[in-house]
């Protein structure tokens, strides 16, 4: 059950990033739930990796954390960084504009 966390952390991921894309890719009024949707689904997925090393430490699997903690501030940083640029750029592009 506890390695269900890493699948819905990409999962959400994959979401938070796609969510922008959608909004920029088509002009819809519901811009702004979708950005406070995507940044959600970021900040979920963050928990989510949180959790997971919470687990490890709560088992005592250290050779784990030792192995996974880069990846997981790699990814974890990415992850926050491309969200916010996307929101970001989704903003700009909404700033002014009125829907179809």
């Amino acid at each position: 059950m506890v390695g269900l966390l890493n699948i819905g952390s990409l999962v959400l991921g994959l979401v938070a990033w796609i969510l922008p894309v959608v909004s920029l890719i088509r002009v819809t009024k519901h811009w702004a739930a979708l950005s406070i949707m995507s940044l959600s689904a970021c900040a979920i997925s963050l928990f989510f990796q949180i959790y997971y090393t919470y687990h490890l430490v709560q088992i005592e699997d250290w050779a784990a954390l030792m192995d996974t903690m880069g990846a997981v501030v790699v990814a974890g940083t990415v992850l926050l960084i491309v969200t916010l640029l996307l929101n970001a750029i989704t903003l700009i592009a909404y700033r002014g504009k009125k829907a179809k």
